[in-house]
């Protein structure tokens, strides 16, 4: 067995390779910046953790150094690892070479992209099998609910994983099914010409795929060259949910394919983007040889991934909620579904924005994602490792798009935002930064007044 070294191991990413290494038998070691709760689940499974980064933590038999997009090349165990002469991998390299070890243990490789829903929809599949006790192997980018874990590697039949677009090595992957749930212009700093580059990522993915499945209903999607099938709600796609009914509590719909009613599915989840997560999950076992009907009861078990309408606290009548949505049509799909459930008028988005790039060249589509708050803060931007650019601000998109704007770190944006909230508010903090802990603020603050009363 190999010995790996992870920089950075404590990423939800990095740290889901590590754990599946780890079951597979190989030997871990890694180190990160500051502990966390990742890194301390691979910690607890046997790997050697240190925290900070030095020439000293790099074991000298390891075999392979595994970093992310993230590492700069003066990290010192990096410089170490060229200096031995030691093979270093992007952790795509490493998620490539465990795909490509599962489907030589024939596995079915069951890869999730596409701009919006990959965690999701990656997550969805690998909750249902598991618990249908198919026995999955998985690599996700978030915790899968009662399974507790971002990865597992077991004896069962298939493979699944949520596939990276943001750097572009989307392209290494050879998956027996590719399920696309959409494409929209995002991750600007690498995709420079927008989305003209990124579809030609997409159409070198497709054709290193043996089957794809696509969104019939996504724009995007129709740029994209080769034969698919289909899934849809509102076009004639080969996998369709009809007869639709939504309520507070979830929503229930019909799953046609080739026009013959395969089975139903009721979610205990609300949102139309929830129904096409579904309904990708759904028609990627189907493909895989999976009797959807028979294992239908846990999609409505699925309370969703981690970061995803996570409900953090609650007090006085006034909930908080998480969520990693930092794209404006990912905002807007959870607006609506906060809104469905709770009132329009309840809802008090916070809003960081992620990236420099991101926010000046999504400028107006952010602006126009808060119909469904009735309140909405801006933060300042979560940079990134990157650059500010000049204008290109939370205080200045706040401004123009007439929102409030709450600047400091988080910690300062709840002591500031929690004497404004009422009983009945429904706080949405968003975003893929330090707006995570607004929540764990608001919990702080609440327990600090009530022993000072």
């Amino acid at each position: 067995m190999s010995k790996y070294h992870f920089i950075a191991i404590g990423g939800i990413g990095m740290s889901g390779l590590a754990k599946y290494l780890l079951e597979d038998g190989h030997t871990v070691s890694g180190s990160d910046i500051v502990a966390g709760k990742y890194s301390s689940m691979v910690q607890d499974l046997g790997a050697t953790v240190n925290i900070g980064h030095k020439a000293d933590n790099l074991p000298d038999d390891t075999n392979t150094v595994v970093v992310s997009t993230a590492i700069k090349e003066s990290n010192p165990e990096l410089k170490k690892a060229k200096d031995l002469g030691i093979k270093i991998y992007h952790r795509s390299d490493l998620l490539e070479e465990v795909a490509k070890s599962a489907q030589d243990d024939k596995k079915c490789f069951i890869g999730f992209a596409g701009t919006h829903g990959k965690t999701t929809t990656s997550g969805l599949a690998s909750y249902v099998l598991d618990l249908s006790n198919n026995m999955p192997s998985f690599v996700v980018g978030g915790i899968v609910p009662e399974i507790y874990t971002n990865a597992q590697h077991k004896k069962g039949n298939h493979f699944v994983a949520e596939l990276d677009e943001s750097d572009g090595t989307l392209v290494k992957y050879s998956p027996d099914i590719l399920v696309i749930n959409n494409l929209e212009e995002d991750h600007l700093d690498f995709y420079k010409n927008g989305m003209s580059d990124l579809v030609k990522v997409f159409n070198q993915s497709i054709a290193k795929s043996k089957k794809v499945i696509a969104n019939a209903d996504d724009r995007g999607i129709k740029g994209l060259t080769g034969d698919f099938i289909t899934f849809g709600i509102k076009n004639n796609a080969d996998y369709q949910a009809k007869n639709i009914i939504t309520s507070a509590n979830g929503v229930k719909f019909d799953v046609f394919y080739n026009k013959n009613k395969l089975t139903d599915i009721q979610l205990c989840l609300t949102g139309t983007h929830n129904i096409y997560n579904a309904l990708a999950v759904a028609s990627a076992l189907n493909e895989c040889g999976i009797d959807v009907a028979k294992i239908k009861k846990h999609f409505n078990t699925f309370t969703g991934m981690g970061r995803r309408f996570q409900k953090i606290f609650e007090f006085n009548g006034i909930q908080i909620f998480d969520d990693y949505a930092h794209h404006p049509t990912e905002i807007r799909a959870v607006l609506d579904a906060a809104s469905t459930k709770f009132g329009r008028e309840n809802i008090v988005a916070v809003f960081q924005p992620h990236r420099y790039t991101r926010l000046q060249g999504l400028w107006n589509e952010f602006a126009g994602a808060f119909d469904n708050a009735d309140r909405v803060i801006v933060t300042d931007v979560f940079e990134a490792s990157e650059a500010p650019i000049e204008g290109i601000t939370g205080k200045n998109f706040a401004a123009q798009a007439g929102f409030e704007h709450i600047g400091g770190k988080i910690d300062n944006v709840a002591q500031q935002l929690l004497p404004t909230l009422k009983t009945g508010n429904v706080v949405v903090g968003l975003g893929a930064g330090t707006i995570t802990a607004l929540g764990k603020y608001i919990k702080e603050q609440v327990q600090t007044n009530q022993k000072t009363r």
